[in-house]
Formats: structure tokens, C-alpha cells, sequence
């Protein structure tokens, strides 16, 4: 029986020390998962509701701060269940899919900061175009691009994984992120050489396009109006923040990952934990103070309070 379970389920050997503070960690995320639902729908119904927000920029706004409730939603309900558990189990199928969607919408997040850099590069640079490009047809194509592409790869990086024989039943972590790579017997190759395909297409090329995107946008600023320039620190600078913290945070996740065997385990949750916590909370708290517009509509209903 014992064997079938191992067989069948993965244990996260992540938490530790959690039988001194398991209530104080299980408050402590619960309120934060709140917050992260909370902060991020209450601009997302901002903007369905108020019909001057259904513009291109503020509608990629919404499927970010949406795709970030995806993303702690994915993480947090089974995160809050493991740290009241006297054992923390998982099992193959529900990992393989918590993988799945970690690496969806984190690619999703990436490709989305890439078609807000787009959005901003045509308003600023190509202004009399701008309805002619940013179309609905052209805005909903971006928008289902942006989680179908991510979607494609990781699946079938998780085929890949699927088709290997699976040996070891344990994961140093408190969640199914790249360490179920550890779990197969021998990692096959084609599961290397693919592994490099969604790295390249969710993360090196969306960067570049970014780059090429603001440096054009940067160009164009500093030849233009004091209008134009005060319109491009306006728009871009709440979305270079938030790409900021995002590089932040992916170098951040390399680091954990590089350094996992340096480091105890009690220092591994800590820094785990933080790395959920900050991100989604952060991009509503920018968007509802950086961006006018979102600003104005928040100001109206704490007024009115």
C-alpha cells in the first residue's frame, strides 16, 4: 500500500519548521492571497465597468492583473491546505498540472508586458495610425496569442515528462516548479534540447522585443513635443516599472534555483515565500497609483466612502 502511495504521490519536503509557525504562515498567506484577489479584481471591474477604460492600453492592463490572480491562484489554495497538513503530498497528475499552469502564465505575463510595449510604441510613435493598428480584432488576437503560445510549449514540455519513468517521489520545494525535472530516472534528451525552445520564445525574444520597443519609444520622446513626452513618461513608466519587477523576479526564481543546494532549508521557504508574495501584490498597487485615469476612478469610491 505504502508503494502504490509512493507510486501515485509526491511529497514537497519544502516546509520545514512548520509545526512552531504553521498558523502564523497560514494567516500571514491567507491574508496576502486576499489582498492579491482583492487589489487585482477591484481594477479589473474598474475597468469593465467604466466604458472611457475600454481602450487597448487598460484592457492588456486587466488580462495582466488577471493572468497574476491565475497565477497565486494556482499556487496559494494548495500552499494554505499544506501548511495546516501534517504532511505535505501532492499528487503526480495535480503536480504535473500545477507545473503546467506556473509556466503558462508566467510566459503569459511575459508576452503580455511585450504586447503593452507594442500598444505603447504604436500610441507614441505612430499616433494617426493608432486606431487603424490597435483594432478589436487585432487587440483580441494578441490578448488569446499571449496564453495560447505559452500554453503549446508547456504542454508539451509536460508530454515530454510524462513519457520518462519517473523514479524519485520527492521535491525539495514547497510547490511543482522546474524540480519535477528531478523527478524521471534519466532526463531524456529530448526534453534538454526542447527545454530551450520556451525559454528562448517566452523570455529571450518578448525581452528583446521590449528593449527594441522603448529604445524606439525613447528615440522618438526626446525628438518630440513636451506633450509627446509627458505623454510617454505618463503611460510607459508604470509599464517599466512592472517589467522591472518582473525581471526581477525571474532572476530572482534563477537564483533560488542555482543556489537551492547552498542554502538551508528554512532560508529556501523564506525566499520562496517571498517571491509569491511581492509580484502579484505589486502590479495592481502600481497600476492604481501610476496610471491616471484608474487613479481618478479609485480616488471617486474612497471619497464617497
Amino acid at each position: 500500500m505504502d508503494h502504490k502511495l509512493n507510486e501515485t504521490y509526491i511529497t514537497l519536503y519544502g516546509h520545514v519548521e512548520l509545526n512552531k509557525y504553521r498558523y502564523i504562515c497560514f494567516v500571514i498567506m491567507f491574508i496576502v492571497y486576499i489582498l492579491v484577489i482583492c487589489f487585482n479584481l477591484t481594477i479589473v471591474c474598474f475597468i469593465w465597468i467604466h466604458k472611457n477604460l475600454h481602450e487597448p492600453m487598460y484592457i492588456f492592463i486587466a488580462a495582466l492583473l488577471l493572468n497574476a490572480v491565475l497565477f497565486s491562484t494556482n499556487i496559494y489554495p494548495k500552499l494554505l491546505i499544506d501548511f495546516l497538513s501534517d504532511k505535505q503530498i501532492i499528487s503526480y497528475s495535480a503536480c504535473l498540472l500545477q507545473f503546467f499552469l506556473y509556466y503558462t502564465l508566467t510566459g503569459s505575463e511575459s508576452l503580455l508586458l511585450s504586447v503593452m510595449a507594442y500598444d505603447r510604441y504604436v500610441s507614441i510613435c505612430k499616433p494617426l495610425q493608432y486606431a487603424t493598428i490597435m483594432r478589436k480584432t487585432r487587440v483580441s488576437i494578441l490578448l488569446v496569442s499571449a496564453w495560447s503560445v505559452p500554453a503549446c510549449h508547456v504542454a508539451v514540455t509536460v508530454i515530454l515528462v510524462t513519457q520518462s519513468k519517473t523514479c524519485n517521489f520527492t521535491i525539495q520545494g514547497i510547490f511543482c516548479n522546474n524540480a519535477v525535472y528531478g523527478l524521471q530516472c534519466v532526463q531524456s534528451r529530448a526534453l534538454s534540447i526542447y527545454g530551450m525552445v520556451p525559454l528562448l520564445d517566452l523570455v529571450v525574444l518578448p525581452m528583446l522585443f521590449i528593449i527594441f520597443t522603448y529604445t524606439k519609444i525613447l528615440v522618438i520622446a526626446s525628438q518630440s513635443s513636451r506633450e509627446v513626452r509627458h505623454k510617454a513618461a505618463e503611460t510607459c513608466s508604470p509599464h517599466l516599472i512592472i517589467l522591472i519587477s518582473f525581471s526581477g523576479l525571474c532572476i530572482y526564481d534563477i537564483i533560488i534555483a542555482r543556489v537551492e543546494s547552498n542554502l538551508s532549508p528554512t532560508t529556501h521557504l523564506i525566499m520562496t515565500l517571498q517571491k509569491l508574495v511581492y509580484h502579484p501584490l505589486f502590479n495592481p498597487l502600481i497600476y492604481g497609483l501610476k496610471m491616471k485615469e484608474i487613479s481618478k476612478h479609485l480616488k471617486k469610491v474612497f471619497c464617497s466612502v
